[in-house]
């Protein structure tokens, strides 16, 4: 039996829209490059009909084959479900709301040809995008990379291609609370990048809220930088510091007579040393958090169906 070349796994959270589209494009591309091929889409808990309508795939074209979670865990975790299933020398991860355009695919395996265990991709962002998108993208690299120990390219996206070796070595991290945006810059290998055109989504709205990307940027700081904690120890340093100036000033204000309620003054310190224990607390318990996390060890993710036909 031959083997399978090309992987691609797609995670999706209420896509139904998107679905026909995206599989006709990639159907498309695929055939054109005349290598053995897979198409691995991952439900990740979707509320409509995605799964539906990825199984009615499925069951016309044993190549693509639909895996439905249990429930949502994340975009992130949905990639590894799809990762772990995966048969292909080279695999492909791509989101599927069309703004990782499957026609890029043939210039991934072009640069791969060149030697490169992984192909990235950075996202050029087109006329149409908001300003708040453009500040929030910016500023959100501009912080990860300031506090944290990888740095990641402006704009990263996890449209990218693995080499088999690459990809067995990416699956050997044990991380329960995973930014693989940055375990993928973390464990080296030669990588190049592609950049493209995002083009507009033209169908449903990203699942990516402003909630969600802040939650990312601490997941991509806490997993791979200790500097928040010297952050913290710094502030208790400084405010340990103002507090005896406060002191001296106080003690020569008594001394000299020129004492008053103070009761501005007063409660501007207590709120300023409040403010600070609770930001150092704050941080402290972002790392005990993923502590308790990884000590859980609970499985990443369950999968409720697979439609792929059991091997003999």
């Amino acid at each position: 039996m031959k083997s399978t070349e090309i992987s691609l796994v797609i995670p999706l959270l209420n896509e139904e829209g998107n679905i026909n589209e995206l599989l006709v494009r990639l159907k498309a591309t695929l055939e054109s490059l005349g290598k053995s091929w897979e198409i691995i889409l991952v439900d990740d808990g979707s509320l409509d009909s995605t799964f539906q309508i990825i199984k009615t795939f499925a069951s016309q074209d044993t190549r693509i084959i639909g895996i439905s979670l249990s429930r949502n865990f994340g975009q992130q975790i949905a990639l590894i479900a799809g990762l772990n299933e995966a048969q292909g020398e080279l695999v492909i991860t791509l989101d599927a709301d069309l703004q990782h355009p499957p026609e890029l695919i043939p210039k991934l395996l072009e640069m791969q040809a060149e030697g490169y265990d992984i192909v990235n991709t950075k996202r050029m962002e087109h006329q149409g995008t908001g300003r708040f998108k453009r500040w929030s993208s910016s500023t959100f690299y501009a912080l990860l990379n300031r506090l944290s120990d990888v740095k990641l390219e402006p704009g990263s996206a996890d449209f990218r291609l693995f080499t088999r070796r690459a990809l067995d070595a990416f699956l050997a991290f044990p991380e329960k609370d995973r930014f693989n945006r940055g375990l993928v810059v973390w464990m080296g290998f030669k990588q190049g990048i592609l950049s493209y055109v995002a083009p507009p989504r033209t169908q449903g709205k990203t699942n990516y809220t402003l909630k969600r990307m802040m939650r990312l940027g601490l997941d991509g700081i806490t997993a791979f930088s200790s500097k928040p904690l010297r952050i913290s120890a710094y502030l208790g340093i400084l405010t340990t510091l103002l507090g005896l100036l406060y002191v001296a000033y106080a003690l020569v204000a008594f001394i000299t007579g020129h004492t008053s309620p103070g009761w501005t003054s007063l409660i501007a310190v207590v709120v300023l040393l409040g403010g600070v224990q609770l930001l150092c607390m704050g941080i402290i318990g972002e790392y005990i958090a993923r502590i308790y996390n990884e000590s859980k060890n609970r499985p990443l993710f369950f999968i409720k169906d697979n439609t792929r036909e059991p091997q003999s």
